[in-house]
């Protein structure tokens, strides 16, 4: 490959250290303003048990916009609905849910969003 445009960005999630909260884990690229995500729930993770006191509300209120890539991940709104996201899924969610691991396998999920518009949104 030896035609590299200056534009193009790359960038391995194996060579970014992870931002650990009890069975959570998240390693994050920023391309051009772009940040691309890749979320770890192990085993057992649940965020009202992993990240609520992290993020001081007793729901995730960031908005999430992903694909799944292994596992299954089950998200329970405010409102009590509730849908599981599996390998393969895109799935957006708004602000107010929560979110733990489906069966004996880690959920991975990579996550986009562009500057603090998307968080503002």
């Amino acid at each position: 490959m030896g035609n590299y445009h200056p534009a193009m960005q790359k960038a391995r999630f194996a060579d970014i250290e992870s931002d650990v909260h009890g069975l959570i884990s998240k390693r994050t690229a920023v391309l051009n303003g772009v940040s691309v995500t890749q979320v770890t729930f192990d085993t057992g993770a649940r965020w009202s048990n992993d990240l609520k006191e992290y993020a001081g509300t007793d729901l995730c209120e960031l908005p999430h916009v992903a694909v799944v890539t292994g596992g299954a991940l089950a998200v329970r709104m405010a409102d009590g609905s509730e849908e599981v996201f599996s390998a393969g899924d895109v799935m957006l969610l708004p602000p107010g849910h929560d979110a733990w691991t489906v069966g004996e396998q880690a959920c991975t999920f990579v996550e986009f969003s562009r500057g603090n518009d998307y968080y503002e949104s």
